[in-house]
C-alpha cells in the first residue's frame, strides 16, 4: 500500500529542482515505489573532489534530496518536513559514471520521520548509507520561495 499523500508525478517533482543545488549536481528523482523513492547523480567534475572521487559531500546533497522529498510526498499538503539530522558513511570510492540513491522509511510518526537512504554505483556496489531525520511542522511555518 502506498504512503504518498501528494501527487508523485516525476515531472511535478523534477520540477521543483529548477534553480537550485539539485539541478546543479544533476540529481534526477527517477522512480516511486510504494514506500521507497529512487534517483540518479551523475559523477562527473560537478560531483567530484580534488582526487577525482564522488565527493562525500554531494552523496550526502543526494541522500538529502531524497530522504527529504520522500518525508514530504508522505504528509499531507498542511505539513512540511525540515531536516533535523543527517548522517552518512561512505563504504566505496567512484570516479565515474552515475549513482542510484534509493530512500526507504524507517519510520513515520506524528512528529518526526527517519529515511535510510543507499546509494550505489551502477553494478549494484554500496557507495554511502545515510540516515535523515526529518521534523514535521505546520506548513504555515515555512514561506513559499
Amino acid at each position: 500500500m502506498a504512503i504518498w499523500k501528494q501527487d508523485i508525478s516525476l515531472e511535478r517533482i523534477n520540477g521543483w529542482s529548477a534553480n537550485t543545488m539539485m539541478e546543479t549536481l544533476g540529481i534526477r528523482i527517477t522512480e516511486i515505489g510504494d514506500d521507497w523513492l529512487r534517483g540518479t547523480m551523475p559523477v562527473d567534475h560537478r560531483t567530484h573532489q580534488p582526487y577525482g572521487l564522488l565527493h562525500g559531500g554531494a552523496s550526502v546533497v543526494l541522500a538529502e534530496t531524497l530522504g527529504s522529498t520522500a518525508a514530504m510526498l508522505s504528509l499531507d499538503p498542511s505539513e512540511v518536513a525540515v531536516g533535523l539530522d543527517i548522517n552518512a558513511n561512505h563504504i566505496r570510492g567512484v570516479r565515474s559514471g552515475t549513482v542510484t540513491g534509493t530512500a526507504r522509511m524507517v519510520h513515520i510518526g506524528r512528529t518526526t520521520q527517519v529515511w535510510e537512504i543507499r546509494i550505489e554505483t551502477e553494478s549494484g556496489e554500496l557507495v554511502c548509507i545515510s540516515r535523515i531525520t526529518m521534523a514535521v511542522i505546520p506548513a504555515r511555518v515555512v514561506a513559499p520561495r
